[in-house]
């Protein structure tokens, strides 16, 4: 496994799930670079992970990789003990990891309904909790969500996917009120974003998406990571219970 060993000094842990590529990849980068230890945490695509670890550490940064399916609380219960003992703790958690497929009503099975929730919501109360006891113990803790533009706006092909997003925001509107003042929650809601997971949609209909934004354009990762690095530093302590659009003003139309 890439980053093998204790690490010492630097800012404690910060485990973003869904982190070997995408969103969670550039959110891993930017964190490294404020100073945390990073768990870059995949569920199987191993060669990325090990790469990202790699360019961390060759920029100065401390990072490892761990696979772990998060949507098993077993799982995401030993990716937090695991990042908590190699960086001396845990001041963030960023919910990052996602599922999304293209499903109508009468297409998707429950199996894919469950599989949604397991992946987008139930995997953030997973990792939460089990990070919980480790974020008390530091001076201040922050944990951010990433849900979606569809939590706002529904989608008529994965009804699964902005149910999920959408519990995303009441799980961190609640945890927010329960968990202040020391620890913050806080949600970014990406909008067409320039990943893996967007970029079938992207290559069909690249053209009339792009329309539909006022800013012109997609965003890359790493505008988003910039939001998300922001809401997990210390600056950002009286910010609580908020989802932050990022969509370039799609939600305006």
């Amino acid at each position: 496994m890439i980053g093998e060993g204790p690490s010492r000094g630097g800012a404690p842990g910060a485990v973003v799930t869904g982190s070997s590529r995408g969103i969670g990849a550039a959110v891993a980068r930017g964190l490294a670079a404020r100073g945390f230890g990073v768990c870059v945490n995949y569920a199987s695509r191993e060669a990325p992970a090990e790469a990202l670890v790699r360019e961390i550490e060759a920029a100065g940064g401390r990072a490892f990789a761990r696979e772990a399916d998060v949507s098993d609380f077993e799982q995401a219960k030993g990716l937090v003990e695991e990042t908590a003992e190699r960086f001396g703790g845990v001041r963030v958690v960023v919910n990052n990891a996602g599922f999304s497929q293209h499903r109508t009503l009468e297409e998707m099975t429950v199996e894919d309904w469950a599989r949604s929730l397991a992946v987008n919501l139930s995997a953030a109360f997973y990792t939460t909790k089990a990070a919980l006891s480790h974020l008390r113990r530091e001076p201040w803790g922050r944990i951010v969500n990433v849900s979606s533009l569809r939590a706002m706006t529904g989608s008529d092909h994965g009804a699964h996917y902005a149910a999920a997003k959408s519990g995303l925001i009441g799980l961190t509107k609640s945890l927010a009120l329960e968990l202040a003042p020391e620890i913050t929650v806080n949600a970014v809601s990406p909008g067409y974003t320039r990943t893996d997971m967007t970029a079938r949609d992207l290559e069909r209909h690249g053209e009339a998406i792009r329309a539909r934004i006022p800013a012109g354009r997609v965003a890359e990762p790493t505008e988003i990571a910039a939001l998300v690095v922001f809401l997990a530093s210390e600056e950002a302590g009286y910010i609580t219970g908020e989802t932050i659009g990022i969509n370039g003003g799609i939600y305006m139309r």
